[in-house]
């Protein structure tokens, strides 16, 4: 129970967005399981990560981003819409309120830290997605035409 709940509540985020950008049907499904299955890939990574949440929103980016290009390439749309809404879970919006909140404060200390750590995950996100694109982008160049 204590990672299917999470997990619900990513789906339905998720699907709410879905709603927003009018995706429908099937799309809106995957779309959104992809983001529970990133987030649990998230929840799951903890342990084995050594508690480094950066290494956690890794692997979850590479589990995300390996399901949008399956995803993309079963379903003949591109890799980025699923991309799009599936990631939102993973977003430090948390992080980036809070440096601002800090910001305010005049706390210069706490923006640094929360903005440090806000642009690490950001940038274990950004990491994870060019690790499976460039591996997707080379395997199937690869193979050449046909």
């Amino acid at each position: 129970m204590d990672l299917f709940l999470p997990c619900l509540y990513a789906f339905l985020a998720c699907l709410g967005f879905c709603v927003l950008f009018r995706i429908r049907g099937l799309g809106a499904v995957l779309c959104s399981l992809g983001g529970a299955l990133a987030w649990l890939v998230y929840l799951v990574s903890g342990p084995l990560s050594g508690g480094i949440d950066f290494l956690q929103y890794f692997w979850a980016a590479v589990f995300l981003s390996a399901w949008s290009e399956g995803m993309a390439r079963l379903r003949k749309c591109p890799a980025t819409g699923y991309q799009l809404i599936a990631f939102l879970p993973l977003v430090p919006g948390a992080g980036i309120y809070n440096m601002m909140e800090a910001a305010l404060r005049g706390d210069t200390q706490g923006f640094l830290s929360t903005g440090l750590h806000t642009l690490g995950i950001a940038g274990s996100l950004a990491v994870g997605v060019l690790v499976v694109s460039s591996l997707v982008r080379m395997l199937s160049h690869r193979r050449g035409p046909g």
